[in-house]
């Protein structure tokens, strides 16, 4: 398997059955694994190993994996993360994409499934690193494609990679009415796997960013019975 050393994975699991049984898996197919059972341990193992992915159960006996995520999220922008859920309720699994989740799987699953998600999110990530570089501007909004950092009114917004990756999506359609399917193929990869529920929240959270006001919005309009379309500049 050839991910570009892209491939250590770190699994937070107080489960112990479920976790070896996890790691045991992945290191067939060829991943270097990392343990932990509490957010804590994860977060300090994070530290040492700075992992590609984080395979994140969300019920831990310290703190919760979405207080994982968030804090992962502070130390690096670009990993992977995966949650592993028992509820399997859509506010879970919609706070977890909020706080910046790549993908989520819930339980029971075939552990080929969670391997081939881990799979699909590194290639999808290899090649948005593989973009070429370049400067979009529209509607006071400026992306630069180096340094992936989103500008509004030359002031620096806080966006995660995916909500960067939309508003790149959208600001090379100017225009255009792009379906959610559309925007998950142009962000998260044809190959994704989820429902288009991802879509309308990554939408939200970049109106309440980038939008004068986020109930009117004026650069992302809502295309009834399509999807989204970045409004061109009169």
């Amino acid at each position: 398997m050839d991910l570009d050393n892209r491939n250590h994975v770190l699994i937070v699991e107080d489960d112990d059955h479920i976790r070896r049984f996890i790691a045991i898996n992945l290191e067939g197919s060829g991943f270097e694994v990392y343990e932990a059972a509490e957010g804590e341990t994860a977060l300090k193992s994070f530290a040492v190993h700075r992992p590609d992915v984080v395979v994140l159960d969300i019920m831990l006996p310290d703190f919760d994996g979405f207080e994982v995520c968030e804090r992962l999220r502070e130390i690096d922008s670009e990993v992977v993360i995966v949650f592993l859920t028992a509820r399997g309720q859509d506010l879970d699994k919609i706070k977890g994409l909020e706080l910046g989740a790549d993908d989520y799987i819930v339980k029971p699953f075939n552990p080929l499934e969670l391997t081939a998600r881990i799979r699909t999110v590194l290639r999808r990530t290899r090649k948005q690193r593989e973009s070429h570089h370049a400067v979009l501007s529209a509607g006071g909004i400026r992306l630069d494609l180096t340094s992936n950092k989103l500008y509004k009114q030359d002031e620096a917004i806080d966006v995660t990679p995916k909500e960067f990756l939309m508003v790149k999506a959208f600001m090379e359609n100017p225009d255009m009415a792009l379906s959610r399917n559309e925007l998950l193929n142009l962000v998260w990869g044809e190959d994704f796997i989820g429902d288009t529920k991802t879509v309308d929240v990554h939408v939200r959270k970049l109106r309440e960013k980038l939008e004068k006001d986020s109930s009117k919005p004026e650069l992302i309009e809502t295309v009834w019975g399509v999807g989204y379309r970045w409004r061109k500049e009169d």
